[in-house]
């Protein structure tokens, strides 16, 4: 189990799992997730919605009567949808203690300060890379929020969710990629399962005919298992319970953690960072795998 810690507000006792919901059968998914796990840790699961009434008073900001007349419209949907969230949670455990939020703020905002103090966000992503939530939301949650965001997407196969097979962690050279080995041992230990640690050692070919062959291959195999073994140091002793597979590519990162994700009940992955001089961004494997991979995606944040 996790440990408790009065440094790190998303491992203390009172932090609740919050589920970001939008009425469809993706965010669905994402709440049946989210109280599953919720039920085996023993959180609280809290379901949120966000209206984003300020943009309704954008298009009709000239009409108060209409204006009225949306808001009390888009509050009566959103209560609906977390009615039946809740009926669907309560499906999971009916002993599942269950919150609600309804708020009138956009939805990526609500998300991003409630993953503050929670200790996970889940939220919820169509097939085919169809983002669930309207607009960029989903992303904006994955890129900017705190702590872990886990993306549960609908893939369309009768095993809805997976709870067998190894915690998958996706390792390369960067200075955040702890944030994601620290994670997905946590979640190995929690879920009594293997850890699959991955490192693609890809190497973009030259054109030219007979450069491929000259390539250092032994060499950059074995720099690449140097990576993975400076990354894992000293963390097979804080969870003894462990156990760790090492694996080493030569596939493109994005292609090997999807091929990995058909078997994986969970693929972690460090979030690049908040916000850059464009805005919120992900890196771009962490991009591909929140809208294609065959189970849920952990992206972890360095607060």
């Amino acid at each position: 189990m996790f440990a408790q810690s009065t440094d790190n507000p998303h491992q203390l006792a009172s932090a609740p799992i919050v589920v970001g919901i939008d009425g469809s059968e993706a965010s669905d998914l994402a709440v049946y997730w989210a109280a599953e796990t919720a039920v085996r840790r023993g959180r609280t699961l809290r379901i949120v919605h966000g209206l984003d009434l300020e943009a309704a008073q954008a298009v009709f900001g000239r009409y108060d009567l209409a204006v009225s007349f949306v808001a009390q419209t888009l509050r009566e949907e959103g209560a609906a949808r977390l009615a039946t969230a809740v009926r669907l949670a309560r499906s999971v455990a009916a002993e599942l203690r269950v919150e609600t939020e309804l708020s009138p703020t956009h939805p990526a905002w609500l998300l991003c300060e409630r993953s503050r103090s929670a200790h996970l966000v889940v939220l919820g992503a169509g097939q085919s890379g169809e983002l669930a939530h309207i607009g960029s939301t989903l992303l904006a949650v994955t890129a900017r929020g705190h702590g872990d965001i886990v993306i549960v997407r609908d893939t369309g196969s009768e095993q809805r969710t997976r709870a067998t097979g190894p915690v998958v962690l996706g390792i390369d050279n960067s200075r955040v990629s702890e944030t994601a080995v620290a994670a997905a041992f946590a979640e190995a230990s929690a879920r009594e399962t293997t850890l699959v640690a991955a490192h693609a050692c890809c190497v973009t070919h030259h054109p030219r005919a007979g450069v491929t062959s000259l390539l250092p291959v032994r060499e950059i195999h074995s720099a690449a298992e140097q990576v993975l073994a400076e990354k894992l140091a000293g963390w097979q002793e804080k969870f003894p319970d462990v156990q760790v597979v090492r694996k080493v590519s030569a596939a493109d990162p994005r292609h090997l953690l999807t091929v990995w994700s058909k078997s994986a009940q969970l693929v972690v992955v460090a979030s690049r960072g908040r916000v850059g001089l464009r805005g919120p961004t992900l890196g771009s494997t962490s991009n591909f795998l929140v809208q294609h991979a065959y189970c849920p995606v952990m992206v972890a944040h360095k607060d």
